[in-house]
């Protein structure tokens, strides 16, 4: 009988990386989904969407061996996009509150468009960012958590 020898895995991912990856790939994603619903692409939607992008792709490099590269750089990188998503959120209150937000156009329902009138500042995307920001700033606090690559291939994890 042939058993193939699989060998241990190098660095298990941490829980931290994984919570991590997922706050950013959900933020991510969202941000492109709210940046291209609109009928119209305004200088903050294609802002958000470079951006939800680039988040995106952070979600899934915590996942892969290439985010040793990273090292204790994810946490700030991760308050980095939170910031500019919740300042971006913010610009949406100081436009032209008759549709130069990100979904202009949104609101020609029932109500003959009147709906576009109101600043367009979505309240999901503001929770997703404060997610990502209470995150970055728990991946950066507890950055021993997170080690950069793993010696030995069993780790101990505190939760």
């Amino acid at each position: 009988m042939i058993v193939a020898d699989m060998g241990e895995p190098t660095s298990p991912i941490s829980t931290m990386r994984l919570y991590g990856s997922l706050i950013a790939f959900i933020s991510g994603s969202y941000s492109v989904y709210l940046s291209t619903a609109g009928s119209g692409m305004s200088g903050s939607a294609w802002f958000m969407l470079a951006l939800g992008v680039v988040v995106v792709i952070h979600g899934v490099v915590l996942l892969t061996p290439v985010a040793t590269r990273l090292g204790t750089a994810s946490g700030p990188l991760m308050i980095g996009y939170a910031v500019l998503m919740l300042l971006n959120q913010g610009l949406m209150l100081t436009r032209d509150p008759m549709g130069s937000g990100m979904d202009s156009g949104m609101g020609s329902g029932m109500n003959g468009g009147m709906a576009s009138g109101v600043a367009t500042v979505d309240g999901g995307m503001v929770a997703i960012a404060v997610l990502m920001l209470a995150s970055g700033v728990i991946m950066t606090v507890r950055r021993g958590m997170m080690p950069a690559a793993s010696t030995s291939s069993t780790t101990t994890e505190t939760d």
